[in-house]
């Protein structure tokens, strides 16, 4: 397939650049005002938003193609990241403009990570998904292997701001080698309205049953993903008096023991099994992040973070098999935008979360990383249907439609 190996190099490029601004922006952020709460915030502000506006860019993914939309979420990245570095070098960079900045940058975000996704069960064949899902999330894999040693290392040898510049021109590497990719072919129910369009994306994500649950199990269990962003710099910053760059090394930890365990269940059937293969890993989980409670010294940090790596392996590919098999082709824009904002939606609230408990005990904020995972697992048992029932349900019902002339009559 010509256009998949252009595909996935970009992907992996951008991908490595995300992983590298993740850690980047919290130790450039800690480093420059001395504030937990301000990294929770900024992280906070650079996803959040982008989850609401989700919506409009599974739209227009399904009405406009996805090539050109991608690249300008990169260009994005790269202006906003480049702005913060220079501010940052000139000294005119305060906590209020970071935030905004962050937040202005995350509108966007959701064009490429929904667009390269929602391609794959476009362009390969159904028999091939298991394993092309292994390819993607062994992508994000890598990139968590890669990007935070790197941005680590930049930011202890050249600072913050010309690490956030650094990784702000891999985003335009990115943006190049996406910008011309082609889109497949595909039938769009379209209203012939943006915002009609938006709505009912909403509508069918939220009447799917898989989708509705993946959405509150998954949201739920990245809350404590969300902790675990922060609180672990901040562990190793502050209680076991190392650097960016083990902080880096600590995140790659993750992403070593994330990809052995994607290559292994990568080329097995889920079909049947995946919600075995969420709820389980969900539940080990938590007990993987009460390794960071006692005061065991690095390794047991980097114990419990390969780990949690590990038990990612099973969970992603569950996941994304399962949501391509109950989503019809027809709403893989608008469903995957919503579903995967949805289930991101607990990232952004742990992390700010994280950031005001950590500063009155970082065990505290461990704990309700703790209690997020076993609730994601009951929810998941709970909610996610066990059969495929619900493979494309209809969106136009006498309710939804009734919604959708609404707001048509509102916009005319």
């Amino acid at each position: 397939m010509p256009a998949l190996g252009r595909i996935l190099v970009g992907m992996q490029v951008a991908r490595i650049a995300g992983q590298m601004v993740s850690i980047a922006i919290v130790l450039f952020t800690l480093d420059a005002f001395h504030s937990a709460a301000l990294a929770g915030a900024v992280t906070f502000a650079g996803i959040f938003p982008g989850l609401l506006a989700s919506p409009i860019a599974g739209a227009l993914l399904d009405r406009h193609g996805r090539s050109r939309l991608i690249a300008i979420d990169y260009t994005v990245a790269l202006a906003s990241l480049a702005l913060i570095g220079l501010l940052g070098l000139a000294g005119l960079l305060t906590p209020p403009l970071l935030v905004g900045i962050a937040a202005v940058s995350s509108l966007t975000a959701p064009l490429s990570a929904t667009g390269l996704r929602s391609l794959f069960p476009l362009l390969v064949p159904r028999h091939l998904w298991e394993r092309v899902n292994a390819v993607d999330s062994n992508g994000y894999v890598l990139a968590s292997v890669v990007g935070p040693p790197l941005a680590g290392g930049m930011v202890q040898l050249w600072g913050g701001p010309a690490a956030l510049i650094v990784i702000a021109g891999v985003f335009g590497l990115a943006a190049v080698i996406l910008a011309r990719i082609p889109d497949p072919d595909v039938e769009t129910a379209s209203s012939g309205h943006l915002l009609v369009d938006a709505w009912q994306g909403v509508l069918y994500t939220w009447r799917n049953p898989t989708l509705r649950g993946l959405g509150f199990s998954i949201s739920i269990l990245n809350i404590g993903g969300g902790m675990t962003a922060i609180v672990v710099p901040l562990l190793i910053l502050n209680r076991l008096h190392g650097g960016g760059a083990t902080v880096g090394a600590v995140f790659a930890i993750m992403g070593v023991g994330g990809m052995i365990a994607v290559f292994a269940t990568g080329r097995l059937e889920s079909r049947g099994r995946e919600r075995r293969m969420l709820v389980w890993p969900m539940l080990a989980s938590a007990g993987a992040l009460t390794l960071l409670l006692p005061s065991g010294g690095l390794w047991l940090v980097a114990l419990s973070m390969a780990v949690i790596g590990v038990l990612g392996g099973p969970l992603d590919i569950a996941l994304f098999t399962l949501r391509q098999r109950r989503t019809d082709p027809a709403w893989t824009g608008r469903a995957f935008a919503v579903s995967m904002s949805f289930n991101f939606a607990g990232f952004p609230i742990g992390s700010a979360l994280a950031g005001v408990l950590a500063a009155r005990s970082i065990e505290l904020a461990i704990v309700v990383g703790v209690v997020a995972s076993v609730a994601a697992a009951i929810i998941a048992q709970v909610m996610i249907p066990g059969a495929e029932a619900d493979a494309a349900p209809a969106i136009r019902s006498a309710g939804a439609a009734a919604d959708s002339d609404r707001i048509r009559e509102a916009i005319d």
